[in-house]
């Protein structure tokens, strides 16, 4: 039986039964760990699904995105690290490309991106603006740390950043209507960090930012290209844009109070 990769997997879980077993299933037998920080309420099944699976579950207080993953990365053991959401799933071959990757890596790597692909609507996206978005997961334990702004952790890492090529499959949007329910915390999550910086919106963000993010996915990156997916995407996009900047002129304005992103449990 081949030796595990000297690797550990790492996820952040709420209440994710109905789809984590895929991602566990993904990565094992070839990983050397994997962990699991489970929301401390969360009683739909996840925890015995998850020790069904070989992984170690620690129940914790939900303390945002990046302290969430922050703690995860803290608590595992290998020298390197992959960080996975409970609707993602490595692929063999993106499984062959890791064990290549870490076995070959130079000490300047200090991490891997890949790109990342999304189910929607029946498709795989491969066009517009969500696709290839290549994600950083992969880095060296002690070259890695967590920060960014809620609810958009970011790994930061240490050293250069090389590139695989394998895609990682994301099951996210279920459907239209789960789509849409990420609107409203990204875009406060969005004035937050503008009002923080100082940033206020004008009549071109308001205007212009909309209509080019259209014309941007749909046709100069090919949405088009991905059928009724792609142009649902593109028109959903452009709408995000419109309502984050319209929320920030009216929190700059005093017509909307602006909650805690950081409040919000896992998507």
């Amino acid at each position: 039986m081949p030796q595990p990769l000297p690797i550990s997997v790492y996820f952040v879980s709420g209440a994710e039964a109905h789809r984590i077993g895929a991602a566990l299933d993904s990565v094992q037998g070839w990983a050397a760990e994997i962990v699991v920080i489970l929301q401390q309420d969360v009683s739909d099944g996840t925890e015995e699904l998850a020790r069904s699976r070989g992984a170690r579950v620690i129940r914790e207080p939900w303390k945002g995105f990046v302290g969430q993953k922050a703690s995860g990365l803290e608590k595992t053991i290998s020298d390197w690290t992959l960080n996975l959401d409970a609707d993602e799933v490595v692929t063999p071959e993106l499984k062959e490309e890791i064990s290549k990757a870490i076995a070959e890596a130079g000490p300047e790597i200090g991490a891997f991106n890949f790109p990342r692909c999304t189910q929607f609507l029946g498709r795989w996206i491969r066009h517009g603006d969500w696709y290839p978005d290549r994600v950083i997961r992969l880095a060296r334990r002690d070259r890695a740390r967590w920060g960014g702004e809620e609810p958009h952790a970011q790994l930061q890492v240490t050293g250069r950043i090389g590139r695989l090529r394998s895609d990682l499959l994301h099951y996210s949007n279920e459907s239209i209507d789960r789509q849409v329910t990420k609107i409203p915390p990204y875009s406060t999550a969005f004035v937050q960090a503008s009002r923080h910086s100082g940033r206020r919106a004008t009549w071109v963000d308001l205007l212009v930012r909309p209509g080019w993010r259209f014309l941007r996915g749909y046709f100069f990156k090919g949405g088009f290209l991905d059928g009724l997916p792609g142009y649902y995407i593109a028109w959903a996009n452009a709408f995000t844009v419109a309502t984050r900047y319209t929320k920030l002129r009216a929190a700059s304005d005093g017509l909307e109070s602006v909650p805690d992103p950081a409040a919000r449990t896992p998507r």
